[in-house]
């Protein structure tokens, strides 16, 4: 097989060092699906390594591959200078490559050492020696900088800590490689730097770390080299500081950003079409949820809800889709009073609702993209009516083009599917019921910037055609991008409404710290 442009790969040789782990050539298919086609990736000692590329691009398969969890059709792995095959994660593991996931896969009603030595617990006359393993816990954790008392319960602490005790196991297992997939998505900047500080110790101990994110700013702060992927293929290995932002997402998606910068351009040009309000909610509040918030909202038209966490952003979308009830205000439905009891009264008036928390409230991944998709109307039909075959297959087979899901398998249980297209199928099931109003709470949380493209395009589309849509994400540069109006919010409440008229970050940010400084103020 000739390799494409993509895949030819020149990188500045490094003949004092040996990497500690090379991928070479690695292809790895499911059914007709080629899931990676010889990819190539090399880890040396006391380096961050990021694993760089879109959604569906391999990263998840390539990370499976080296620790055991799938089978390898070709290539070789090659750790510390010898072959191996991993077929098993614990094998993987018992080569020195330890994998600290997104969701900690910890024990929370353990504790913190046991955690850290489960399954290795030192003992004494048969029985666990819980001041030894205290100890060795102790040494570990202050070895990475972690204050944390080891005899504490897991489960008591938040989850950035956890996911530090899950390094902090990696390294009492004496890892050489630490693969972090997406450590950051959850937590603050505050908890952010502690992760670095973490990192940082293990490279300067000569651990290979594999750092997996969607933050562009973190990888430049905290890589040093990056491996590119995309549509399965390596398209280039790279030192982080020659390479630019701008060129680093032109590698990874494969095109210009034309479509971001039309939406910089065009997208806040109004578009409402009606001067009757679609959506208007008057002093809805929940206690220990929401203050009394006004909102109203009109056909074609984005109202993006900016703020920090625990602004609330979720609570308001929930009130207004009745996954929470209300305990005052009023909300019109076309000019009709409406008290939404559950999210089916809501969906009967023609409104949906994507959940920031996509895993626990929208994926059903032992279902296929076909049920996946189809699951609302179905719903919203009754049981007892089920959806004509001919209809079910026009209409996945029209939102999985059009929303360009990969791989286009309506078949597909929708867990084997990447985080971006698993978020497009739950767009694609909130759309086929045609809502006049459509509530999305960050629906680009955790995906990759031609993902996170597509689904702006899409948003912007909606609008454009009459659509009423409320926009909630925890990035302001998006927040801005779509937005017709910006609410922004603090402390559960509504503190100010503006239209989106070359409104900048800067400007967010300042009405945010301008109301904590009148609340310090004013308690003072």
């Amino acid at each position: 097989m000739t390799h494409t442009q993509e895949q030819v790969v020149t990188v500045r040789p490094e003949p004092s060092q040996q990497p500690v782990v090379e991928m070479r050539d690695i292809s790895i298919t499911f059914g007709t699906v080629s899931a990676l086609d010889r990819v190539s990736m090399r880890l040396f000692p006391g380096e961050v390594h990021a694993l760089m590329g879109e959604n569906g691009a391999g990263k998840s398969t390539l990370i499976k591959a080296l620790t055991g969890v799938y089978t390898i059709d070709a290539g070789t792995i090659v750790v510390g200078g010898e072959e191996h095959e991993f077929h098993t994660p614990a094998a993987a593991q018992a080569a020195g490559i330890s994998t600290v996931y997104q969701e900690v896969n910890l024990v929370p009603n353990l504790t913190v050492a046991e955690n850290m030595l489960l399954g290795r617990e030192p003992r004494r006359f048969g029985a666990i020696n819980v001041r030894a393993m205290n100890r060795r816990a102790r040494q570990t954790l202050e070895r990475l900088g972690l204050d944390v008392n080891p005899g504490s319960l897991l489960g008591d602490h938040p989850i950035a800590v956890q996911q530090l005790v899950a390094i902090a196991r990696a390294v009492d297992v004496d890892a050489r490689v630490v693969i972090l997939d997406e450590p950051t998505s959850s937590l603050d900047a505050d908890e952010v730097e502690k992760l670095f500080d973490v990192m940082r110790r293990l490279r300067e101990h000569g651990v290979a770390i594999v750092f997996v994110s969607h933050f562009l700013d973190q990888i430049y702060e905290i890589a040093d080299r990056m491996t590119i992927l995309r549509n399965g293929r390596l398209v280039e290995e790279r030192m982080v500081a020659e390479t630019s932002q701008l060129e680093l997402v032109r590698l990874m998606i494969g095109r210009e950003l034309e479509v971001l910068e039309r939406l910089d351009r065009d997208q806040r040009q109004a578009a409402v079409s009606s001067e009757t309000p679609v959506l208007k909610a008057v002093g809805l509040s929940r206690k220990g949820s929401l203050e009394a918030t006004d909102l109203t909202l009109y056909e074609g038209e984005v109202v993006g809800v900016a703020g920090l966490l625990g602004s609330g952003r979720t609570e308001l979308a929930r009130l207004l889709f009745g996954a929470d009830t209300a305990d005052h205000g009023e909300l019109e439905v076309r000019s009709s009073r409406r008290r939404l009891r559950s999210p089916r009264h809501a969906i009967d008036r023609k409104m949906a609702f994507s959940s920031e928390d996509r895993k626990a409230e929208g994926v059903i991944g032992d279902l296929t993209v076909a049920d996946n998709m189809l699951l609302a109307l179905q719903a919203s039909r009754g049981w007892l009516r089920p959806i004509p075959q001919a209809t079910r297959a026009r209409l996945v087979r029209d939102y999985i083009q059009a929303l360009d899901i990969r791989p286009a398998d309506p078949d597909a249980l929708m867990r084997n599917l990447s985080g971006g297209n698993q978020q497009k199928v739950l767009l694609a099931r909130w759309l086929i019921t045609d809502p006049d109003v459509l509530i999305l709470d960050e629906p680009t949380r955790g995906i990759d910037i031609g993902a996170k493209t597509q689904i702006q395009t899409l948003v912007a589309d909606l609008a454009a055609k009459g659509m009423a849509v409320v926009f909630i994400s925890a990035e302001l540069e998006e927040v801005l991008r779509l937005s017709h109006r910006v609410v922004v919010m603090r402390d559960r409440r509504k503190i100010r409404e503006l239209p989106n008229d070359d409104v900048s970050v800067s400007d967010v940010l300042e009405i945010i710290a301008g109301e904590a400084r009148q609340t310090e103020e004013g308690t003072a």
